[in-house]
């Protein structure tokens, strides 16, 4: 799929951003509840768009919207609408708009760009499922839950969408097909332990789904920790041809149960210039990465 963010991740790379909710929660928002920073497109969407500044400041090239638990079903849960939410939804891609157009203030030249974050099933479960995968939903059921909320973040016309933090194949499957003709070419990016899903699948099998899919632009990694990247990215360069995206974790290891961090940071920017070696062309940082490292990766790749 050609559009004009394909053709410049084909003059690449570009910088992702970091993560957003240890950026929200560093500005002192209480993130404790199961929308995560999702519940600030209801009540702060100021203190979104800030962050994403942020980021772009720090030089990156793309932000990702806070979208990632925003569905649906976790709004309904709230007491908020369909339409609400859908108006929500839109909201999150407005909100990294405008950080954009406050970015370019005094650069109205430089190109930056939206990704919209479509997380998985178990984002909305808020019970760390989705590290898991596997469900007990069949690829329809999942196809079905994603596609709804794809068709409106779609429409607000992001640059790309990102299928992030997917921790099997079925689930891959599944957004594959609900991905299909909205005219919004997407990313496809898997949480991983080691050389395999979350789930315990293979890394070969995973990413040669995502081969021939036309709307998928670039596969890879996210939410992972960083030594687990090397490896991941240089099976989906062969085994798919299409542009790699990075973007692990701090290296901090996460506890679902008790929603709490623990250990030391292992993200080394020294790392980077290994994964543009194996045909990386957009990286970052998910959880616990803030834009200290941002910056610190957009200069080791030139910014």
């Amino acid at each position: 799929m050609t559009s004009d963010f394909a053709d410049a991740l084909a003059s690449g790379p570009l910088v992702l951003d970091g993560g957003m909710s240890n950026q929200l929660e560093s500005a002192g928002h209480d993130l404790g509840d199961a929308l995560w920073s999702a519940r600030l497109l209801a009540e702060d969407p100021e203190a979104i768009t800030r962050a994403h500044l942020a980021y772009f400041e720090a030089g990156a090239d793309v932000a990702i919207t806070s979208s990632y638990q925003a569905t649906f079903e976790g709004f309904a849960r709230r007491g908020i609408g369909r339409e609400r939410a859908a108006e929500l939804l839109a909201l999150s891609v407005e909100s990294a708009r405008e950080a954009a157009r406050r970015a370019r203030a005094d650069q109205p030249d430089r190109p930056l760009w939206v990704a919209a974050s479509a997380g998985p099933y178990g984002a909305m479960l808020a019970d760390g499922s989705e590290y898991r995968g596997r469900y007990g939903l069949d690829a329809g059921e999942l196809e079905r839950f994603h596609r709804p909320r794809l068709e409106v973040l779609a429409a607000a016309r992001p640059d790309v969408l990102a299928l992030e933090t997917v921790p099997d194949t079925e689930e891959a499957a599944a957004l594959l097909r609900a991905v299909r003709g909205l005219g919004v070419p997407a990313w496809l990016s898997y949480t991983v332990a080691g050389d395999r899903t979350r789930a315990g699948q293979p890394l070969e099998e995973a990413f040669a789904l995502a081969a021939d899919a036309e709307e998928v632009i670039a596969v890879g990694v996210n939410c992972c920790a960083p030594e687990d990247v090397s490896g991941a990215v240089e099976t989906a360069a062969r085994v798919t041809g299409k542009p790699v995206v990075a973007y692990p974790n701090s290296g901090e290891r996460w506890h679902a149960e008790s929603r709490t961090w623990t250990g030391r940071p292992s993200f080394a920017t020294e790392r980077v210039r290994g994964w543009r070696e194996h045909g990386t062309r957009l990286i970052g940082g998910c959880c616990r990465v803030g834009p200290d490292t941002i910056r610190d990766i957009a200069g080791a790749v030139g910014r």
